[in-house]
């Protein structure tokens, strides 16, 4: 296989900072694989924010090429499963944090990281759903096994974000009622926008009382963020209510009370979308592509190219972006 020169956004590691550049690359560098893509589309997550600003957690050796989204088109397969010229997506598994990813214009992995772009769904749009997406849409399935639009309202928090917003979409084509948790004020007509029936501030929501159980309020919830927010979502939760959970960002820590669960039966449910079983990844995207396809998906995004990156990593890590940034990695 001839050695490819393409670019890509490294991230260095020197005299303990980390440095983002866009350097060019080959691909006779990248590790070992079944199947070499070339990158149309990534996306931009807060993981690969955690890896481009050297979260050893992500990311354990530098120099490197975040990037957990990539859909593109196959160049080179040892794979029968796939051929040159596929459509592509690839999410989850090593990708992007100590494998490089999507952030460079060609990728070399696994076949069983890889799933063919279904029927429905154009590489663009894929990447707008991308592991955030993917992720709500885990969240929104494994919720509904347990609660029916008929059963009450469903409460979403981090609602401005990538797994928050496409899990309202999701919910409202699912014929849910949500309610949507956010600190960010000027973002209530992009909630409506998406069809939730009411919007909570974090703040006031943060600061309920601390008593074990609260008024019985809500059938369903979809968390994005943990600590006190989770806390108070489990305590308002109804009689056989479910809660999926798949974020840290407002603590790690869970401080509550078995009672909920005791008294009201309810169930808390975790998400990770990194290592969801090949067979059932196939399905969902599926979904994700046909029955489940947001209607308004085309305006939950926002489209940069690789040099607007770094900028756009500074925005998310300080809680300034809304639904869902995807990167062009064809300009």
């Amino acid at each position: 296989m001839e050695d490819i020169q393409y670019k890509a956004f490294v991230v260095e590691e020197q005299n303990g900072e980390f440095i983002q550049t866009i350097q060019s690359r080959s691909t006779g560098d990248l590790a070992a694989g079944d199947v070499l893509v070339r990158v149309h589309y990534s996306s931009l997550n807060y993981k690969d924010a955690l890896s481009a600003t050297g979260n050893k957690g992500v990311t354990k050796k530098y120099p490197h090429t975040p990037g957990i989204d990539a859909a593109g088109i196959v160049e080179y397969s040892d794979s029968e499963l796939f051929r040159t010229g596929d459509q592509v997506i690839v999410t989850g598994y090593d990708l992007g944090m100590n494998t490089a990813g999507g952030f460079g214009q060609y990728i070399h992995v696994p076949a069983e990281w890889v799933v063919k772009l279904p029927q429905g769904l154009s590489m663009k749009e894929s990447m707008i759903i991308g592991t955030a997406g993917f992720t709500a849409g885990i969240s929104v399935l494994r919720m509904s096994e347990l609660v029916k639009p008929a059963d009450g309202k469903v409460i979403v928090s981090g609602a401005t974000g990538g797994v928050g917003s496409v899990s309202l979409a999701l919910l409202a084509k699912l014929g849910y009622r949500t309610v949507a948790i956010t600190g960010k004020e000027s973002e209530h007509d992009f909630l409506q926008s998406l069809g939730t029936a009411e919007i909570i501030s974090r703040d006031e929501f943060q600061s309920l009382d601390k008593r074990p159980m609260l008024s019985a309020q809500y059938a369903g919830a979809i968390d994005t963020v943990g600590g006190p927010i989770l806390e108070n979502i489990l305590k308002m939760l109804m009689p056989l209510g479910a809660v999926t959970t798949c974020g840290s960002v407002s603590a790690t820590q869970l401080n509550t009370s078995v009672f909920p669960f005791i008294l009201r039966g309810i169930t808390l449910i975790g998400i990770s979308a990194q290592n969801y079983p090949s067979t059932a990844r196939k399905s969902l995207w599926d979904k994700l592509a046909t029955n489940w396809k947001p209607d308004n998906l085309l305006e939950l995004y926002t489209e940069i190219k690789l040099n607007e990156v770094k900028r756009h990593i500074d925005l998310i890590l300080a809680g300034k972006l809304k639904g869902r940034t995807i990167v062009n990695m064809m300009d």
